[in-house]
């Protein structure tokens, strides 16, 4: 296992984050203990939850996901050992703080402590917000976004709000470091420069959708992350399992994360199936495993510092993991920049 520097922080990250988003929906709480005890025995130092979690999100759901996370660490007593990170939700879900899920001082203080409980921790390595309060082109909207329709000036006194309050919780020990999640460029740079202007808490990491079929994040983003040393958390790195082929044609096996119910499966259309099909090809031409193939070149990327993956069961992660040794040829990565070229937005 790789391990890497977090942002400008003395953290070393695997290169391998352990993603927990179907624990509570698709895993009950045995089947997360083994997912994180294989993990951490494999090297896996670092985990990501948030408040929203399970998905697809639910009230009734809500939080389950930072419970089962919490009683692992309490269990098996290596909260030390975990770099652990988890996020708050922007605006959207009813059922999320009554509703009044807006990310400002009180809201980041009411879901920081409620974390916490569920967490049965006294601290977070890395705190995220989860999407911003103005929205993002992220969850399929990214034909629709429109940023001209932001108050800029409002945004920005909101951000130096969220900064004072998370400096607050620092000096507090309830978080370490923080982050950003679904954001923009514009969004990144307006954080770092209030954090240098006001002496404030610095963004050491993004975390946003990337993937062989998800490369939205270059350029601009991706020179952002290297020369501001906030490196990108790749989520999605396999395109929620489609990069599998096993949603080809329309299919939805049973107990898939798509034969749950879903507001918005954007990622299910004809271009996307090609685009799959051509990066089956070259993994099958090549006599690798896709999966392995799709996560070896999100790892191979200078300005990612982990890729999130996900499984719904242990042989998935087990496959997943077997991916942070693999490094791809010249010959392979020509092969995927051919496809890319075809369907370079096939979502």
């Amino acid at each position: 296992m790789q391990f890497r520097s977090l942002g400008r922080t003395d953290l070393n990250v695997s290169s391998l984050c352990l993603g927990t988003m179907t624990w509570g929906s698709q895993n009950t709480q045995n089947e997360a203990f083994a997912q994180m005890d294989y993990a951490f025995e494999k090297g896996i130092n670092f985990f990501d939850t948030a408040e929203l979690y399970p998905v697809p999100p639910a009230a009734e759901t809500y939080g389950q996901t930072e419970e089962m996370v919490g009683a692992w660490l309490q269990e098996r007593k290596l909260r030390d050992k975990i770099v652990l990170a988890s996020k708050i939700s922007g605006p959207a879900l009813p059922w999320i703080r009554q509703g009044q899920a807006k990310i400002d001082r009180p809201q980041l203080i009411t879901a920081v402590e409620a974390s916490l409980k569920r967490l049965k921790t006294t601290y977070l390595d890395l705190y995220q917000l989860h999407w911003p309060n103005r929205g993002s082109y992220h969850f399929g909207q990214y034909w629709s976004f429109n940023p001209g329709a932001v108050n800029a000036a409002a945004e920005i006194d909101n951000f130096h709000e969220v900064l004072e309050t998370l400096h607050d919780l620092m000096r507090l020990g309830k978080i370490r470091h923080v982050g950003l999640s679904n954001e923009t460029a514009w969004g990144i740079m307006r954080y770092l420069r209030l954090a240098e202007e006001k002496k404030l808490p610095r963004m050491v990491s993004i975390q946003n959708e990337y993937s062989l079929t998800c490369r939205i994040f270059e350029p601009d983003l991706a020179e952002i992350s290297q020369h501001e040393d906030i490196g990108l958390l790749a989520y999605s790195p396999l395109t929620t399992g489609a990069i599998s082929g096993k949603y080809l044609n329309g299919q939805v096996p049973p107990g898939t994360r798509r034969s749950l119910p879903q507001r918005n499966i954007h990622r299910a259309n004809p271009i996307t199936d090609m685009a799959i099909t051509g990066y089956m090809n070259v993994a099958r031409t090549h006599h690798l495993d896709v999966c392995q193939m799709a996560l070896a070149f999100v790892l191979s990327r200078p300005f990612v510092t982990a890729a999130i993956i996900g499984a719904t069961n242990l042989e998935q992660l087990k496959v997943n993991i077997g991916a942070a040794e693999l490094r791809l040829s010249s010959d392979v990565l020509k092969d995927i920049e051919a496809v890319r070229r075809q369907y370079p937005v096939p979502y």
